[in-house]
């Protein structure tokens, strides 16, 4: 007779369990022999609820070993874990253990953004600003050696100090939120339970009401021959050497930051993208000046050209473009995309939908069609930014454990791109302007040379725009390409999230001088675009 505390193991699949689980409809006998239990549907009995036979009248929380149990500990994962916890749900979550370059076993807490991501691509942004502006310098009156050494080594040292610092973060904030922490490679086996394979391959079951899919994304590389040759942004954050001469496939955010890294610290860099300009999906304008600077700063730009073969040679890897065009690469950089973590998450056994691409099938709460299973973040291929992954696991939390049901609201989302110069957006572009609004469409746009450019001599202008409906005086959309765009863009975005009208943007005192203060001081309509005839673009 087995009683509370004994070792259950499941008759079935032979693992063992804290809390016994059982589908469909089936006779066994889990704790004696002479006795059968029929469970009809999902049934599921605490081993402290089942002593002698009896069923005791424990409460819906002992059913399960955790309120919330969330598969991946990325920045949504963990959001999500601290904000039930303090809700008072019983929380566990787990993670597979720490690297800089992710595979299908290892990743680490903090997950994409904090430790291949965000934060240290950010970081070589950073060190790869200097390189032009000790030139810039020297128009004020600093005296600079010619022969400036930059060394790649000891910044991704720096860069890996920091992740590790990260890592640690992360983890104490679980843990002082009550979190309990596991490493290990999760999946989901029941609508109600989950396993852990950890390190040494032990399997541990566990329960739970609910379960949270924040397992993110990972890089994808297109079938190309000798595409294993390539890297992509992972093992880019992570190289021991810098390349003297890059090869960048793809025109996103990665390609074209990437790209910008290279350059700024000396490298030969050719980017090669398939439309006619970089960036598909932000602003025509806004790309067509990203491209002018990026070619500013000796970038290379090879519009509609895709890459067909990688071979290795002894002076390097020789790639071949769709045009026969060869050129020749200490490393190429596939930056093609990002794919859904699903593949190993045995989601489809229990039900759960997926869509085409491997991404989690989501409603407006982030609730899969199982009712115990959520997802959140870029599992779902919503909207892929770290923010709105942390907002989605706040709104999860609120909704679950808050008593406040709360929809994640993906409009007006600010974000940036940090080539060098940065862009940055919040709100409707002017394509998407012309595509959803019904009214005319005001653009106002203003492009000057920054006050800083003036004396280094630097030829790049700074672009700003903001898109306004005829209709309701309303701003809509807003852009900047230039120094600082994403700190200028974060107060304008809370503005445009407000509602906020062009005669209240005119209203506003400017700081001077500032290159922010043209958001308050554009008074002339650059073009109106009637709501009959509006142009389209496929660029």
């Amino acid at each position: 007779m087995a009683r509370c505390g004994d070792a259950v193991f499941c008759v079935f699949c032979g693992v063992q369990r804290n809390r016994h689980f059982c589908r469909g409809k089936f006779s066994f006998n889990p704790f004696d022999s002479r006795r059968s239990y029929r469970y009809t549907c999902l049934v599921i009995m605490s081993r402290k609820m089942l002593i002698d036979g009896d069923v005791g009248n424990g409460s819906e929380e002992d059913l399960y070993d955790f309120d919330l149990f969330v598969i991946g500990a990325g920045s949504g994962g963990t959001r999500a874990s601290r904000f039930s916890a303090q809700y008072g749900a019983k929380v566990g979550v787990c993670e597979l253990p720490f690297h800089p370059v992710s595979s299908e076993v290892v990743g680490g807490v903090g997950g994409t953004c904090v430790i291949r991501g965000c934060v240290p691509k950010k970081i070589l942004v950073y060190g790869a600003t200097f390189g032009p502006e000790i030139q810039d310098a020297k128009e004020y009156g600093w005296q600079v050696n010619e022969n400036v050494d930059f060394d790649w080594k000891k910044l991704l040292h720096k860069k890996t100090e920091e992740i590790v610092r990260l890592n640690g973060v992360y983890k104490r904030l679980l843990s002082n939120a009550g979190v309990k922490l596991f490493e290990g490679e999760g999946r989901v086996v029941g609508p109600n339970e989950v396993e852990v394979i950890q390190l040494d391959g032990t399997k541990l079951s566990y329960s739970a009401k609910h379960i949270l899919i924040a397992t993110g994304s990972r890089a994808q590389r297109p079938d190309i021959p000798g595409q294993e040759l390539a890297i992509t942004s992972d093992e880019a954050l992570s190289l021991d050497e810098l390349p003297k001469r890059v090869v960048v496939l793809g025109g996103g955010y990665i390609a074209v930051e990437f790209a910008s890294i290279w350059r700024g610290m000396g490298s030969t860099v050719n980017l090669c993208f398939r439309k006619e300009l970089p960036l598909r999906g932000f602003d025509d304008e806004m790309r067509a000046l990203v491209a002018r600077n990026l070619e500013g700063r000796g970038i290379i730009l090879h519009p509609q050209t895709t890459l067909t073969q990688l071979v290795k040679t002894e002076d390097g890897i020789k790639v071949t473009t769709d045009h026969g065009e060869e050129l020749m690469a200490d490393v190429v950089l596939f930056a093609t995309g990002r794919i859904p973590n699903t593949k190993r998450l045995n989601l489809q056994s229990v039900g759960v939908e997926l869509d085409r691409t491997g991404a989690v099938k989501v409603d407006e709460y982030s609730r899969t069609n199982v009712p115990s299973i959520w997802a959140i973040g870029d599992v779902t291929n919503r909207m892929n930014l770290t923010p709105v992954a942390l907002m989605e696991g706040t709104m999860f939390a609120k909704t679950v454990f808050g008593n406040e049901p709360s929809k994640p609201d993906h409009s007006n989302v600010p974000c940036a791109v940090f080539c060098i110069p940065p862009l940055s957006v919040v709100g409707l572009s002017e394509e998407q302007a012309i595509e959803q609004l019904s009214g005319d469409i005001l653009v106002f746009t203003s492009t000057f040379n920054p006050m800083k450019n003036t004396i280094s001599g630097r030829q790049e202008k700074t672009l700003m725009k903001l898109i306004v409906s005829a209709e309701t005086d309303k701003v809509v959309g807003a852009s900047m390409c230039g120094p600082d765009a994403a700190e200028i863009m974060q107060g304008i975005a809370i503005a445009i999230k407000c509602g906020a009208t062009k005669a209240q943007f005119d209203s506003t005192v400017g700081i001077h001088p500032s290159s922010a203060e043209e958001f308050v001081t554009m008074r002339s309509v650059t073009r109106r675009i009637a709501a009959a005839g509006k142009p389209k673009t496929n660029l």
